[in-house]
């Protein structure tokens, strides 16, 4: 097995450019390290560049199982997979430390509101010192229908608050991985902060359910082999998973 520190040992530390776009910090980044439990045939110790999964939500019991929290869902479906605990309360986050495989990660859940999780992300990114390329933002998507995931590399913020400030506090970079999962649109004239905020029908909870399976497959995927034919077959399959014929 793994053993991962968020301390700095010779021998064992990730390396890797600090990101451009974040503006210096007033405090000292720390390194991820892992002990790897494999090495290469030369016996040169495996060096990881770890990520930062994020889910967006709103924290406490009110907004449980709702269309807006399902990035949380993520999450803790992440956690309870891969068997990290998150006990830590880090910038305004609740925060695991873990690995996929041998690649060390960061699950976390802001808990400050959405509109204002980047005042987690972006310290935590910094901290770390996680490249942009590696941070993976989970998020509910109106644009999708519901219980259809989509992975991407980057993007824009496409009117999603939580994902405006992320943005805003990773110094406006946009070239971050995102895992949207979609929760559909307002029935009719419905408010669509109502919607947001309203619980799943049973029909529609199976799919997120569903969905959440197989985001977490998707998640390893990226964290292992990063965006490579795999994905993109991911994505069509998603496409067409309520296509009627």
């Amino acid at each position: 097995m793994s053993m991962l520190h968020a301390v700095s040992l010779p021998n064992t530390c990730i390396s890797y450019p600090r990101n451009p776009c974040f503006r210096r910090r007033n405090f000292a980044p720390v390194r991820l390290c892992v002990s790897a439990s494999l090495a290469d045939p030369n016996g040169v110790k495996v060096e990881y560049t770890p990520w930062l999964i994020v889910g967006l939500g709103n924290p406490g019991n009110k907004y449980h199982g709702t269309r807006h929290n399902v990035g949380f869902e993520m999450i803790d479906r992440l956690s309870q997979e891969e068997s990290i605990l998150l006990n830590t309360i880090q910038s305004k986050a609740l925060v695991g430390i873990g690995s996929i495989g041998e690649v060390p990660i960061l699950l976390a859940k802001p808990q400050a509101y959405m509109n204002f999780s980047g005042e987690s992300v972006g310290p935590l990114a910094a901290y770390y010192q996680v490249p942009l390329r590696h941070i993976l933002l989970v998020y509910d998507e109106m644009s999708l229908p519901n219980g259809v995931l989509r992975l991407q590399p980057k993007g824009g913020h496409g009117y999603h608050n939580g994902v405006k400030s992320v943005m805003g506090h990773l110094d406006g970079c946009r070239d971050f991985p995102r895992l949207c999962i979609g929760i559909g649109n307002p029935p009719g004239t419905m408010d669509m902060k109502a919607y947001l905020l309203q619980k799943f029908s049973p029909v529609e909870r199976e799919q997120i359910d569903a969905a959440l399976e197989q985001g977490v497959e998707a998640a390893r995927t990226l964290v292992l082999n990063g965006f490579n034919h795999s994905i993109t077959r991911f994505n069509l399959g998603q496409k067409y998973k309520y296509h009627k014929v």
